[in-house]
């Protein structure tokens, strides 16, 4: 004889079936929805003006670098500290100048060194053996080559080599 079905075995079937079909069309959506939108931006329907227009235009891959010219500067051994206990920097740098203006810094070359010794002789110790203050070291050597050489002429200040012993 045939038992008869109970609620417990109707019940587990049902909700397998239903939650698979439920994944099923989950999964379906949510596959069409993500290539559509894929589509619809690789394409340019959806997206912003910009992107629209850079996709008719043709974007170089390197962009050309402003022209630039360099005056190397001859390194400097500046004695540091009380004259019991002497210690020595060792800089060397090279200067960034707007092209044609190359003579005229090399020109003012002495004064350019005479006011970087006066600069690093003045400045205290601790502040020259911290890694951190090396940028705003940078930023006041700048700003007196850039007085001694007349605004206009010299971009930046590059430290090629700052060594304390």
């Amino acid at each position: 004889m045939a038992e008869p079905e109970t609620k417990e075995d109707t019940a587990d079937e049902a909700p397998k079936k239903s939650s698979k079909k439920g994944l099923l069309i989950g999964l379906v959506l949510a596959l069409l929805l993500g290539g559509g939108g894929f589509f619809a931006a690789y394409t340019g329907v959806v997206g912003s003006a910009s992107s629209q227009e850079d996709a008719h235009t043709e974007d170089p891959q390197l962009t050309d670098l402003p022209p630039v010219a360099f005056v190397e500067m001859e390194p400097l051994v500046v004695s540091l500290g009380k004259s019991g206990a002497t210690r020595h920097l060792r800089f060397r740098a090279s200067l960034e100048v707007v092209p044609g203006h190359e003579a005229d810094v090399q020109n003012v070359l002495p004064r350019v060194v005479d006011v970087l010794n006066s600069y690093l002789r003045a400045v205290e110790l601790p502040m020259l053996e911290n890694p951190a203050a090396l940028i705003q070291l940078r930023a006041q050597m700048l700003r007196r080559i850039q007085l001694v050489t007349g605004e206009g002429r010299v971009r930046d200040l590059l430290i090629l080599e700052f060594v304390l012993n």
